[in-house]
């Protein structure tokens, strides 16, 4: 009989930064990339089960897909406690959206979780490298001072999308 372990992962970032093509693509095993966007109003639950290698063991990933408009703030933040992991994505290819982390940030902060979770700032649309506006350089920096893990990734081209979301938990 497999133990089933779960974990809630909170994804957060500026309106149309990727959060949910991230999601689905990762969700699909890199099989589905949505190309119609659909605005997210609130929260959207999706779940992965995925199995631990070497083990008869599983885990369930709860991924708590958050709008990126304020309007919903009340309501996602109702949903957002005890997480073990958050996921802070931001679009390369906008800066304001990579200088917006640091408010989401301080959200998920005031949350103050009793047991810190696992964090990965993630730089999406990495497909876009002609109109890229954040460099690996800056992201990284603003990763390593805020206690995360930085990644990028494409959830278009289907690159990078996983390995965020395979990490140790603390």
């Amino acid at each position: 009989m497999p133990n089933v372990l779960r974990s809630k992962c909170l994804v957060v970032g500026d309106s149309t930064v990727g959060k949910t093509a991230l999601i689905q693509v990762f969700n699909s095993d890199n099989t589905f990339y949505p190309k119609n966007y659909t605005m997210t109003c609130g929260v959207d639950l999706l779940v992965k089960t995925v199995n631990v290698p070497d083990t008869n063991d599983v885990v369930e990933l709860y991924f708590y897909d958050s709008s990126g408009k304020e309007t919903y703030l009340d309501m996602m933040q109702k949903l957002w406690h005890n997480p073990s992991m958050w996921a802070l994505v931001f679009d390369v290819t906008n800066e304001d959206s990579f200088n917006n982390i640091s408010s989401w940030l301080q959200k998920l902060q005031d949350l103050k979780p009793a047991v810190p979770p696992t964090g990965v700032l993630l730089g999406n649309k990495t497909d876009l490298k002609e109109r890229r506006k954040v460099y690996p350089k800056v992201a990284l920096e603003f990763a390593k001072k805020n206690g995360l893990q930085y990644f990028e990734c494409s959830a278009k081209d289907m690159t990078g999308v996983d390995e965020p979301f395979f990490l140790p938990g603390k």
